[in-house]
């Protein structure tokens, strides 16, 4: 089966979404804790049911942008937060998306996308921060799954997809 936008949509509608933690992971929630600009340009790719784009929206944070395939995700997010923009809930291809941000938030994107697109991941990922912006998220150290979601790695083949365009603070 691909992993298209009607894999996706029909995951969110039928609620399989196993990996879903229903809040913001504690590593991003420590690091947005300690974030002071609320003014910053952020997307969440592949955000699912948003938990981290809620979290920085209650917290003042009005410029977040929330990217998915499913729009059942995007629909929970604003069924969740009446308040969230409506506008700022982008369903699309991330391939295609085009705008730029200051930050972008990786929560279990990467690891939803077949291991082939990891090197248009780390290039596009590159495109769409502006200079001087931070792209800041988890991956898995672990092999996991070979044919479904979600795809594992090992730490240095993840840094061979993202030295080429980033300078690495932390990995």
């Amino acid at each position: 089966m691909p992993l298209d936008a009607s894999y996706w949509e029909q995951r969110y509608c039928a609620q399989d979404t196993g990996w879903d933690l229903g809040r913001i992971s504690t590593p991003l929630k420590t690091y947005v804790d300690g974030l002071t600009d609320v003014d910053q340009k952020i997307l969440i790719p592949g955000a699912g049911n948003g938990h981290e784009a809620i979290y920085l929206h209650n917290k003042g944070f009005r410029q977040v942008y929330v990217l998915d395939w499913s729009s059942s995700a995007l629909s929970n997010i604003q069924q969740e937060c009446l308040n969230f923009p409506k506008e700022h809930l982008i369903c699309s291809d991330f391939f295609e998306h085009q705008q730029q941000y200051d930050l972008i938030l990786e929560q279990t994107f990467f690891c939803a996308l077949t291991p082939d697109l990891r090197p248009q991941y780390a290039a596009h990922m590159a495109a769409l921060l502006k200079p001087k912006g931070r792209l800041v998220g988890l991956l898995f150290d672990a092999p996991l799954n070979k044919d479904v979601p979600p795809f594992g790695g090992t730490k240095h083949e993840y840094l061979d997809y993202f030295r080429p365009y980033f300078a690495l603070d932390t990995f």
